[in-house]
């Protein structure tokens, strides 16, 4: 659990390219689409304060010129765009985006622009890989629009910074105090032992700050998310955890004789075949968890993209964008093999495949 340093990725450059930010932006003759599930609508007048959305204004209707008359006016020193035929939405919030490491020799500035161009403008970094101080910094200059970035919230990993293992409760609330001074908002963990993992969470919920927490199976016998969601985590990473509380007639999952848990085509082949062993839906086990964890105001962050490939491995592999949009760098990691994190697909067969589609 201890981290002594981190080999950082290449900090974005200074921002040399873009416009603003204004006192005032109007969006001109956009279709809107705002995220509460309505229909889009338009052409409509969008006016941006002070990095606030001040109105949403319609000014006419689909197909015919849009009358002067009526339409938001430009404030001095503003700038107007106009997007006639553009639709505009709430930017996408990404709950599990890792900025990437050395290893896999992507430049900030690559992970970034991917984003945005994506319409993901805030991510939260779980974990924070490049280190708590890398990671803040960047956060504060995308916020001070000093950067081509999305809004970051950094979520540091437990322990990192120390140079030995936790055996304390109090050790983790005075960790969780330091991680906030430095700038962190919350913080992930993959498990620990229980006494101090609640410790923990209660100190992050007293200062304010969020949690996450990927349940690897290292550690989910003993805490599993219904656990841990009732000691104040805020959010359950990919879905580890969740069939482990749903389980009603076992404790630990079926695991192979042959199993070991450091070999990730044992891993992830048998995580795809976890859910067949929890509860079914709309039993009464799986109705009590499922009501005890909304009641809790708990959020499953279940991470679906990066799974599609264990579903259906050649058609993430061959997509479209691969060739004009994916560093060198990353085909050369994700090549199937034993020993980079994320690449376990060295011996995976239609069966993975078929198990996973149940997940």
């Amino acid at each position: 659990m201890a981290v002594v340093s981190h080999a950082s990725v290449t900090p974005a450059p200074d921002r040399a390219e873009g416009d603003g930010p204004y006192a005032q932006l109007i969006l001109r003759g956009v279709t809107v689409i705002n995220g509460t599930g309505s229909p889009a609508f338009g052409p409509a007048d969008v006016v941006i304060e002070n990095n606030r959305i001040k109105a949403i204004r319609s000014v006419g209707a689909p197909g015919l010129p849009i009358a002067a008359d009526g339409r938001p006016k430009l404030a001095e020193g503003g700038r107007e765009i106009d997007l006639e035929g553009h639709y505009v939405m709430p930017g996408l919030i990404d709950l599990h985006g890792h900025i990437g490491g050395e290893e896999q020799g992507t430049p900030a500035e690559y992970v970034y622009k991917l984003w945005l161009g994506h319409g993901i403008t805030t991510v939260r970094d779980p974990g924070c890989g490049n280190g708590i101080d890398w990671c803040v910094n960047e956060s504060r200059r995308s916020e001070r629009n000093e950067i081509t970035a999305p809004r970051i919230f950094p979520y540091v990993f437990f322990g990192q910074g120390r140079d030995a293992p936790m055996t304390e409760p109090d050790q983790a609330r005075a960790w969780v105090r330091q991680m906030k001074q430095k700038g962190a908002v919350g913080m992930k963990c993959f498990g620990y032992r229980p006494d101090i993992l609640q410790a923990a969470f209660e100190e992050l919920a007293a200062q304010g700050m969020g949690s996450a927490c990927h349940h690897a199976q290292l550690d989910v016998s003993r805490v599993n998310v219904l656990t841990t969601a009732r000691w104040g985590l805020t959010t359950m990473e990919h879905w580890y955890g969740l069939p482990e509380a749903l389980f009603d007639d076992r404790t630990v999952q079926h695991y192979p004789a042959d199993y070991n848990y450091s070999n990730e085509a044992d891993r992830f082949g048998q995580a795809g075949r976890l859910w067949a062993q929890a509860a079914r839906r709309g039993s009464e086990h799986y109705e009590a968890v499922i009501t005890e964890l909304l009641d809790l105001d708990f959020t499953l962050d279940p991470t679906f993209g990066i799974y599609l490939a264990a579903r259906d491995l050649m058609r993430a592999r061959r997509a479209d964008w691969h060739d004009q949009y994916t560093l060198p760098s990353l085909w050369d990691f994700y090549t199937p093999n034993r020993a980079n994190h994320g690449s376990f697909f060295f011996d995976w067969g239609t069966e993975d495949e078929v198990a996973w589609r149940e997940n």
